[in-house]
């Protein structure tokens, strides 16, 4: 079957969040006693559920630790980090010439949907989106599985018809979890390698790729 519908992952995909997640993350450490890493060292943060991030930040599986750390990330973060963002080149057109050939698309992102909405308007492209879907604060959907069998129920989508595009690991993962087509991106915080391991049907070098092999998927 055709594919009709394109899941787009949010950080490192659509935006290059690195000055304002890893921010945010420092401050958090900071706030904690911790002497955090340098930005450039955090690179591998960008993209999965702030609780695993942290969880190995500090070494801990204690939640109440872990939820502390996320709650002064927010702190941060609502105010300040979710602007420090900026779009990846070619993306609104990318986006207008896939839904001009005919597909609907999503924002599919571990981030809170609160901050993700919030974002997509702030670069002008909610028009460019017919839904918009994040986790909850509280965890809920943040595994990126879990957030993909949430929009396939919501929007009645058939697994067949479906593309999911991402930079990480957990974004095929996902994808593979439900038997849909993915595309890995390499201009984000994962590599080719990460991606090519975990089973991406195929790779965009930069966001002008994206189209064509959309188009490839759906034949």
């Amino acid at each position: 079957m055709l594919s009709s519908s394109v899941l787009f992952d949010l950080d490192g995909t659509l935006t290059d969040p690195k000055p304002g997640i890893t921010g945010c993350i420092q401050y958090a450490l900071s706030e904690l006693g911790y002497r955090p890493p340098n930005a450039d060292d955090l690179h591998w943060c960008i993209g999965p559920p702030l609780k695993d991030s942290f969880s190995q930040l500090l070494n801990t599986l204690d939640s109440t630790v872990i939820e502390q750390a996320i709650s002064l990330y927010r702190h941060r973060f609502a105010t300040i980090g979710l602007f420090e963002n900026s779009l990846y080149p070619e993306i609104p057109e990318v986006l207008k010439t896939i839904r001009f050939a005919g597909y609907k698309t999503f924002v599919a992102t571990s981030k809170p949907d609160i901050y993700a909405t919030q974002i997509i308007k702030y670069f002008g492209l909610s028009l460019l989106f017919d839904g918009i879907y994040g986790s909850e604060l509280d965890g809920t959907r943040s595994i990126k599985g879990d957030l993909i069998h949430h929009i396939l129920l919501t929007e009645k989508l058939l697994p067949s018809t479906v593309v999911m595009v991402g930079d990480r690991s957990h974004d095929i993962i996902g994808a593979k979890h439900h038997q849909i087509a993915s595309i890995g991106v390499t201009y984000g915080y994962g590599t080719e390698e990460e991606l090519k391991s975990h089973g991406a049907d195929s790779i965009a070098h930069s966001p002008s790729d994206i189209p064509r092999l959309i188009i490839r998927n759906s034949k």
